[in-house]
């Protein structure tokens, strides 16, 4: 079995195990904090199947866990800032980070001092900024946590009212770790479509009307299949984007439309018991309807593939 598979159903049985272990906890079991933490830093060194692999887990149990900003962006940053104490950290899960990017707020940086809010923030407790065409680190003068309809995705407004920055390197690689955001987003995309899918199939075979599975019924057979197309596609989108930054705009736009669709359509096959408060399916709605802000919305994607296809700066 290929490494990723190993990762995929380790990363599986412990969140069907521990739904509640927290973050350090996992980081010590699994190493999952430090999953593309190189070795000689006290990483696994794992590159972006392994990431995908995981992520599409974390995607599919709706996993709270900061995977995405600490173990994927942050790491990334920090790694091209060349900061070996910040990559121990985060390997050992003994802090989570979080990393602002150019345009995620209005934000000045004079010096060594960093002012500005942004309005919407994964969350983490070292907070990484793009700023002044650097990358610093900074303390945000005050954190304000949303109450988000998605409360598996927590979100926070950063403020900072000249706020001592400590410099890392310079912020020419901000687009790199925005693209792998991308790709780890939309890996998990992948993973909450699939598993969509899989309990709509679930509902189908079990559910009995006029004495038949509902899945015995034409419309909800071509629905069904239909799904499985997308969800494979999905898939494919993912794992390609893991290596690529406009592979990475493709899974944008495909894995946010795809997730999208598949969550509302597992609502549509349970019919009423689909809506309820009870069943997970509206859970799966309500974070493919976050994760479709998160970076950026899908027509953002498409614009950024039109300019590089016609030969405009990214």
């Amino acid at each position: 079995m290929a490494l990723p598979d190993e990762l995929r159903a380790v990363v599986r049985a412990y969140l069907a195990d521990r739904p509640g272990a927290p973050w350090q906890a996992f980081a010590r079991d699994v190493g999952i904090a430090g999953l593309l933490v190189p070795e000689e830093h006290g990483g696994a060194g794992c590159g972006p199947a392994e990431m995908a692999a995981v992520a599409e887990e974390l995607g599919r149990a709706l996993s709270p866990h900061p995977f995405l900003q600490s173990a994927v962006m942050a790491v990334g940053a920090a790694r091209e800032a060349g900061d070996a104490g910040l990559l121990a950290a985060l390997a050992e899960g003994v802090v989570t980070a979080t990393v602002v990017l150019p345009g995620d707020g209005a934000l000045r940086l004079e010096g060594d001092l960093l002012t500005g809010v942004v309005p919407y923030a994964l969350t983490g407790e070292v907070v990484l900024v793009y700023a002044g065409g650097l990358l610093v680190e900074a303390v945000p003068t005050r954190r304000t946590a949303y109450r988000t309809v998605d409360e598996s995705r927590p979100l926070q407004e950063l403020s900072f009212q000249d706020a001592p920055v400590r410099r890392l390197g310079d912020g020419t690689s901000w687009a790199r770790i925005r693209d792998l955001g991308i790709a780890a987003l939309a890996a998990e995309q992948a993973g909450g479509a699939r598993r969509c899918l899989e309990m709509a199939v679930e509902h189908a075979k079990r559910r009995h009307q006029f004495g038949r599975p509902i899945g015995s019924f034409q419309a909800i057979k071509h629905k069904l299949a239909d799904l499985l197309l997308l969800v494979e596609s999905a898939r494919s989108a993912a794992e390609a984007a893991a290596g690529d930054g406009i592979f990475a705009a493709i899974a944008g736009s495909y894995c946010t439309e795809a997730y999208l669709t598949a969550a509302g359509e597992n609502i549509q096959v349970h019919g009423g018991i689909g809506i309820t408060w009870e069943h997970p399916a509206h859970r799966y709605l309500k974070r493919a309807t976050s994760d479709a802000q998160l970076f950026c919305p899908p027509q953002a994607h498409r614009a950024r593939l039109a300019a590089h296809v016609f030969g405009e700066d990214d």
